[in-house]
């Protein structure tokens, strides 16, 4: 039986945190962040909102959007590296938030390849049994997490969630192909020194900021414009497609310079690529998912369209996957 998108969701916070008003906080210019990463501005949490909290907003649109009610839902996966608390998991107070009844939930944490990770996850519960409508939702507060005295990363992110529900859908459709992996020798490229068990919070941390995203762009570059495209054909042929047969390419949204670099390797037209993330930054977990909701409620993506959704991320992780919603 096929498995696949039944609906989809998406929050962000209202606050707008633009590129003139990081001009003030820190040696940087609109032109050097465009230039460098195609951003205009970022969505950003206020003091009071949470991970949980525009999770739940995404989540709640999702299960609208696919004709369901919260007691349908059997599984909850929140794909977040920014967690509301170390205990307990996210999508336990997401599961409260929305009146889920009792079902499996859990947090899983892949970075920016967290979505993808999170609905193959659902996907292996679904065939064993293990449910029969899933909630993912990608979520994030990245600037929780971000040093506003650094202005390579500061420019980069934003908050917000993306959320899917997935169960049985008709024939020739769902999800038609997937691949995931991650190569942990690259760990350091992307990470938050401080604040888990290898170095838990002190003075020590903090005075370092070690609190911190911390990232070597180049690297990330690099592996980002060659890994993208990689598995972007890897799936295709998983799926015994060719990238004429996609409707749409949703990639994560971390840099525009990362896209275009991949789009011409696989010769795809600027037209057909989701591009979203001038206006949102890079959202981490929650970005494919915030791109093809977008996309989605403003009629450029249909059901019946054959989608390639592709990220990478801290790890370093990366996946794709053929969607035929």
């Amino acid at each position: 039986m096929p498995f696949g998108i039944l609906g989809m969701g998406s929050a962000c916070p209202e606050n707008v945190l633009t590129n003139q008003d990081l001009e003030k906080m820190v040696d940087t210019s609109d032109e050097w962040i465009r230039t460098r990463s195609g951003i205009a501005e970022r969505r950003i949490a206020d003091h009071n909102t949470a991970t949980s909290d525009i999770a739940s907003q995404a989540g709640r649109k999702a299960i609208e959007d696919a004709g369901l009610t919260p007691a349908d839902i059997d599984l909850i996966i929140v794909c977040t590296l920014t967690p509301d608390y170390q205990l307990p998991a996210t999508a336990c107070q997401v599961m409260e938030n929305l009146e889920i009844p009792n079902c499996m939930a859990f947090d899983l944490n892949a970075a920016c390849t967290g979505w993808l990770y999170g609905m193959i996850c659902a996907k292996g519960l679904w065939v064993t049994g293990g449910c029969r409508h899933a909630l993912v939702i990608g979520a994030d507060c990245l600037t929780k997490i971000t040093n506003f005295k650094d202005r390579a990363t500061c420019v980069l992110f934003g908050d917000g969630a993306g959320a899917a529900v997935l169960g049985e859908v008709e024939e020739g459709r769902g999800i038609l192909s997937h691949h995931v992996s991650c190569d942990g020798r690259m760990f350091r490229h992307i990470m938050v020194p401080g604040g888990g068990s290898r170095k838990p919070f002190s003075r020590e941390v903090l005075e370092a900021d070690e609190q911190f995203i911390q990232m070597d762009g180049n690297d990330v570059f690099k592996f980002a414009v060659r890994i993208m495209p990689e598995t972007l054909r890897l799936v295709l042929d998983k799926a015994g497609l060719a990238v004429s047969d996609l409707d749409w390419v949703i990639p994560h949204q971390a840099n525009l310079r990362i896209i275009e670099n991949g789009i011409k390797r696989l010769d795809i037209p600027a037209e057909r690529v989701i591009i979203n993330l001038e206006r949102f930054g890079n959202t981490s977990a929650a970005s494919v998912g915030i791109a093809l909701d977008e996309a989605y409620r403003a009629g450029r993506v249909k059901r019946g369209h054959t989608l390639g959704l592709v990220a990478f991320g801290g790890g370093l992780t990366w996946g794709g996957m053929i969607v035929r919603l």
